[in-house]
């Protein structure tokens, strides 16, 4: 099935991943790390766009994000391309593109999904055998959620807040939660949905949201028209 047009909706959490053309490495170093946090920090500001999670990976990225209105997240996403991808160019001395084309992204129900999301991405270091422990690697959001090293990029969630009264409630309740390794299951499904562009949530999420937005948010069945069910007023 074809992936639908992005789909942002402002103040509800979105995942997004930007990978390199060719799955190339996008990162080779400490400062290309740090160069593109410090960037992503600035650009996060000026749009209006909270960062609840990331994951830097060598040949690709991904954050969980939550914008402020419609069009903050891709203005984010480009102005980072305008200033990293010309200093990565200069640097290793190469040219053209950087990326594998437009970012993708999926919008999440945030009761539902918020938190499987934000383990997914935090231990996406632990699953492609980089560490053997999410807090090992050094760039990620994680550390700042277990309590490890705070962490001035991260706005926590109002799920992350539900998790305890104090900070180190928070903290140790996140690293409980993240102890548990995700299902087969549940990687799939949140990759596909990423991939595709499909909102991940609930039927009654997704039915609310297709409403809401009176467009098609998942693909419709084979040989039938899709329709928008009327709101009540």
């Amino acid at each position: 099935m074809a992936r639908l047009p992005r789909l942002i909706v402002p103040h509800q959490p979105h995942h997004v991943i930007q990978t390199g053309a060719n799955n190339q490495d996008v990162f080779l170093d400490t400062d290309d790390y740090q160069t593109f946090l410090g960037w992503l920090r600035s650009a996060a500001k000026t749009y209006k766009v909270a960062i609840h999670a990331y994951c830097l990976m060598p040949n690709h990225l991904h954050l969980l994000v939550t914008p402020s209105d419609d069009t903050g997240l891709g203005q984010m996403m480009q102005w980072i391309g305008r200033y990293y991808v010309p200093y990565f160019n200069q640097k290793y001395v190469r040219s053209g593109t950087l990326w594998n084309g437009r970012y993708k992204t999926s919008l999440i129900d945030a009761d539902q999904y918020f938190m499987l999301c934000s383990r997914y991405i935090e231990f996406n270091p632990v699953r492609n055998g980089l560490v053997s422990r999410a807090e090992d690697y050094p760039w990620s959001s994680y550390c700042h959620h277990a309590g490890i090293r705070p962490d001035g990029l991260v706005t926590d969630h109002a799920k992350v807040w539900e998790l305890g009264n104090t900070p180190f409630q928070r903290e140790a309740a996140y690293s409980a939660l993240s102890e548990p390794a995700l299902t087969a299951e549940e990687i799939t499904l949140i990759g596909k949905s990423l991939l595709k562009g499909w909102p991940l949530g609930s039927q009654q999420f997704q039915t609310a949201l297709q409403n809401r937005v009176k467009r098609q948010v998942l693909p419709a069945k084979r040989g039938r028209p899709f329709k928008i069910k009327p709101v009540r007023e």
